[in-house]
């Protein structure tokens, strides 16, 4: 299963930990997870899915690949900026989105409008996104509904 990973670009240590956290156990499972490709949570989420053997999808809002994180495997350049959030989503069968802000609630809204089950870690309430308590209450979530891969 591709899991995109939503939030924020810049996050206190608490909350890079949590997506590593979320990275780490979707790789340990098999999944593959995508994001903006950036700091921030998506490169939190990159180093535990890469320290766990699992592949990074980077979808970069910049036309250069170099910006990726060094933890993304593939990276995917756009230069499309803030439009690109729509292609984070689309491009997982389930999104996680931890902490996060105006362009994480964007990608809710895609996710949303491309029905992909959305696990939500101090996050966004929106409706349509579960509320989950920790990053393996989230990927359960996400895994129950789409299935494991």
């Amino acid at each position: 299963m591709r899991v995109s990973l939503i939030g924020g670009g810049s996050v206190p240590p608490e909350t890079a930990a949590t997506a590593e956290r979320v990275g780490r156990l979707a790789g340990e499972r098999g999944h593959t997870l995508v994001c903006g490709g950036l700091g921030g949570v998506m490169e939190a989420a990159c180093r535990g899915a890469r320290d766990a053997g699992g592949e990074t999808v980077g979808i970069l809002p910049t036309a250069d690949p170099a910006d990726a994180n060094e933890f993304v495997t593939t990276p995917v350049a756009t230069g499309l900026g803030h439009a690109r959030n729509a292609l984070v989503p689309l491009n997982g069968d389930a999104v996680v989105a931890v902490d996060g802000g105006p362009g994480t609630l964007s990608e809710l809204g895609f996710a949303l409008v491309f029905d992909r089950p959305v696990a939500g870690l101090d996050t966004h309430a929106v409706d349509g996104v579960e509320a989950c308590d920790s990053a393996a209450e989230a990927l359960a979530y996400v895994e129950d509904v789409v299935g494991r891969p």
